[in-house]
Formats: C-alpha cells, sequence, structure tokens
C-alpha cells in the first residue's frame, strides 16, 4: 500500500542504562500513547535498550543477536500497532559487536544498517566494529528510506542523497546538550542538501556524558522544523507529504547540478 503521507513519531526514550528490560516496558508504555494505527514509523534512538556501554565485559554481556529478545519485542510490537519501528541497538553478530540500526516492519520485512563512523574519541571505537556497507534504501508504502546513526551525520558524503534516491532518513542518536548546536544544524544541512526529510530521534535524560533532553527534531526539505512536541508524553511527531516533497525538487532542481564521485569504503 502506497500513501500520500505518512507519519512519523519519535519516541525520545530514557534510557535506563544496561536494562534492556526496563526499556522495552517504557517502550511499551510510551507506544500506547501513539494510538494503534495512528502512526506509520516509530523510531527510537540509538542503543535504545541499553544506552552507551564503555566497557567491553558489559558489551559481551547485554549485546544481543538480532533474534534476541530485544528485537522480539519490538517485533510484536510492530505487529500490534501496524507500524514500522526504526532505531539501533547493541547487537552481538558471531561475536562481533555492533551499533546497528534495524528498520522494522508489521508484516516482517527487516532492515538493518550498521553504524559506520564509530566516535574516536570516545571508547566506541575500541569496543564495537564499524560498517563496511552504506544504508540500503527501504521502499515502505511508496517511500524510499535510508538510517545513519548519530556521529555518521558529520560526515555529509557518507549521508549523500545520490540521485535523490530516497525521501526520507532517519537517525537514532545519543547527542548530548552541550553539542545542541551542532546537532541541529547538522539535522538541517541533511535535511537542506538532500532534499529530503530528516528525522533526528535523539534519546532523553542523563548519563554520564550528559544530558539530552528536547533535543529529538523532524525537518522537511527545505530545512525547517515540522515536528511538534506532545506537552505530555513529549513524543515528537510530523505528517510528511509526499506532494511537498516533490514541489521541492520541482522549484528547486539541484539534482541537475550535483557532482558526481564514487565512495569508497
Amino acid at each position: 500500500m502506497n500513501l500520500d503521507s505518512l507519519k512519523i513519531t519519535i519516541i525520545p526514550l530514557d534510557i535506563k542504562q544496561a536494562d534492556p528490560d526496563t526499556n522495552i516496558r517504557q517502550i511499551e508504555q510510551l507506544v500506547s500513547l501513539c494510538g494503534v494505527g495512528k502512526s506509520n514509523i516509530i523510531v527510537l534512538p540509538e542503543l535504545f535498550s541499553t544506552g552507551f556501554i564503555a566497557d567491553k565485559n558489559e558489551v559481551v554481556k547485554y549485546a544481543q543477536p538480532i533474534d534476541g529478545d530485544v528485537l522480539n519485542s519490538i517485533r510484536q510490537l510492530s505487529k500490534k500497532t501496524g507500524a514500522a519501528f526504526s532505531g539501533s541497538f547493541l547487537c552481538n553478530d558471531n561475536n562481533q559487536f555492533f551499533n546497528r540500526a534495524f528498520f522494522i516492519e508489521p508484516d516482517g520485512n527487516e532492515t538493518y544498517y550498521d553504524k559506520h563512523h564509530l566516535f574516536s574519541i570516545s571508547s566506541e571505537s575500541r569496543i564495537l566494529t564499524g560498517g563496511n556497507q552504506q544504508s540500503p534504501i527501504i521502499n515502505y508504502m511508496g517511500w524510499n528510506i535510508t538510517m545513519v546513526i548519530c556521529y555518521d551525520i558529520r560526515f555529509p558524503v557518507w549521508c549523500r542523497n545520490v540521485n535523490q534516491q530516497f525521501d526520507i532518513m532517519l537517525i537514532p542518536a545519543n547527542w548530548p546538550n552541550a553539542r545542541k548546536y551542532a546537532w541541529e544544524h547538522l539535522l538541517i544541512s541533511r535535511a537542506i542538501e538532500n532534499q529530503c526529510y530528516v528525522v533526528g530521534a535523539n534519546r532523553s535524560g542523563d548519563d554520564d556524558y550528559g544530558n539530552y533532553d528536547n533535543l529529538s527534531f523532524i525537518f522537511d526539505p527545505w530545512g525547517k522544523p515540522c515536528g511538534r512536541i506532545d506537552p505530555t508524553s513529549k513524543l515528537v511527531s510530523a505528517c510528511v507529504d509526499r506532494e511537498f516533497i516533490n514541489d521541492v525538487r520541482r522549484r528547486l532542481p539541484v539534482i541537475n547540478d550535483a557532482d558526481s564521485f564514487k565512495l569508497d569504503i
């Protein structure tokens, strides 16, 4: 089924450190506020089930395979609500550990992407393995969607919408308030240069690296904010419109002047 508009909802979860069961319960409660059938895509933050873990032994303890309890819970929620779910989690793939993004659809289709740019000034790049493939283009309800994760957005070539292949970019993140200005303006830049909707799904709450509240955004292809915050639930939602994105690309056809290049990984 193709839709001319989609409703996207961000759940800016206050992640409980290394506590997947509590985080899943929180998501179940917050999803109920979205309403069954009211959202087409629900986006969770980066590493939503654990938060960032800096100790290798703890990573080994909490990382799960894609058929583990964490994603099985998301699969059940997707079927129950009729919405696709996206975000990232701490993944154990044959004893290699990844920050892995997912796009799980209610009909059972699933797509994955491993974070390529690991944050080298933290232990992430020493503990986890970086992905070596760009995110595939997901076709969902007639929309083309891609995923990158947090730090990836500092690298515009990696995020480039070559030949306007995608309409929506989903970006789960743990981006602290101390770098709010950069986060917000990088999201805006990716929206403008790629002429797409950009969904920055940040966590909320606090951890050892700072505060994360009120840093989830949705920007339209002009780089203007279009997400609305529910004052009670703090969920951030927007309806994205097919004709709007087509009109932006018709009025300013920058694709005609874009540079061609090959990305070596």
